[in-house]
């Protein structure tokens, strides 16, 4: 008997998430040397974690042999502070990947429907088709999410609706008023997540508080693999009613974060500092490769994120030909757009070498 035949079916059918190439990996492929490669294709922060993270992180190393917080309590206790909520209102996970996964085991069965955008994160697909449910697509209109539309979508069999912003690949995003009313809109057998990954790079982002305080549905994710440049860390949350959070800590794994990770993340949250200047470099950048695409008379999506979606004619011809010349960007053929590149925001050097690697190629 082949080993296929025992396996769940929809296992073989499985999507695979395709991450942004290693540095690593790209120097071995292609006979570089890692030190003269840039990596501007996963929305990394450039000027990697503050010294406070990476101080907490070291000294956590001391106890590396005693197992982490399995509740998380003291970054959960800090996250209430810092949102002013409960403590028991915070779920923590691997990533606010793992939190995605952690509603598709609350919420969804075979046949169930969850409601997205498209294109938007990818995982939103891949955690609905795991649970055996059908994924609802709703394009996009004018690159951002058509929050009408996405209601208009909601049937009897819906659990779950996803709203990122800003939204990646975009780098759009919707304003509060319309995410509170799209909100208030959603019927009661629907559970609203609203992905925050990206939020510490708006001026002034959304709050979905009230929200909660009104008991909805509502759970809002964030990460601190962005702005606060702990992405190998892999630490997540999400923020919910007491009730909703203590669901989806009921399915989450013991120890599902490490200690390293927690201590990082919690001296993370003091260093405002740090976050503010990478938010205020952040616009400089996004400004310094606006002007330069803009100058190569290329069409870009206008960015409120770390990175932002560039249109360069063959996508994947164009990848190729900056990752030989040690540029590392992201194709965007995965999600139907073969004629664009997301590049990441990088440090000044970082996007002037780009720009000018890319009018290099575009040339050639």
């Amino acid at each position: 008997m082949k080993l296929e035949a025992l396996v769940n079916p929809s296992v073989l059918t499985q999507p695979v998430y395709e991450p942004g190439k290693p540095i690593e990996d790209v120097a071995r492929e292609l006979g570089l040397d890692p030190a003269t490669i840039i990596k501007l294709a996963s929305n990394e922060n450039p000027f990697g974690p503050s010294p406070l993270a990476k101080a907490a992180a070291v000294r956590a190393l001391d106890q590396g042999e005693l197992y982490p917080d399995g509740g998380c309590v003291a970054l959960r206790a800090k996250l209430a502070k810092v949102y002013q909520l409960e403590p028991a209102q915070f779920v923590v996970g691997n990533g606010s990947n793992e939190i995605i996964e952690l509603l598709g085991h609350v919420f969804l069965r075979p046949g169930d429907e969850v409601v997205m955008g498209n294109p938007s994160f990818a995982v939103y697909k891949l955690v609905t088709l795991l649970f055996g449910a059908k994924p609802v697509e709703v394009p996009l209109v004018n690159h951002t999410h058509d929050l009408a539309a996405l209601a208009a979508a909601i049937t009897p069999k819906t659990k779950l609706v996803f709203v990122p912003s800003p939204n990646n690949p975009m780098g759009t995003a919707n304003t509060e008023a319309e995410l509170l009313a799209f909100a208030r809109g959603l019927p009661e057998h629907v559970v609203f997540a609203y992905d925050e990954a990206y939020a510490e790079y708006l001026d002034n982002p959304p709050d979905l508080r009230p929200l909660i305080r009104e008991g909805r549905k509502v759970v809002c994710l964030r990460t601190f693999s962005k702005i606060y440049g702990l992405a190998s860390l892999r630490v997540g949350y999400g923020y919910a009613s007491p009730e909703l959070a203590s669901l989806l800590n009921r399915v989450r794994q013991p120890f599902n974060v490490n200690a390293i990770g927690q201590a990082a993340a919690i001296a993370a949250l003091d260093d405002g500092a740090f976050t503010a200047k990478c938010a205020r470099e952040n616009r400089v950048g996004l400004g310094q490769l606006e002007a330069g695409f803009k100058a190569m008379g290329l069409e870009i999506v206008p960015s409120v994120a770390n990175f932002l979606l560039v249109k360069v004619g063959d996508g994947a011809r164009v990848f190729v030909e900056l990752q030989k010349r040690g540029v590392i960007v992201r194709p965007m053929r995965a999600y139907g757009m073969p004629e664009w590149l997301r590049v990441t925001v990088g440090t000044p050097a970082q996007n002037q070498r780009l720009l000018t690697t890319l009018a290099d190629v575009l040339r050639g």
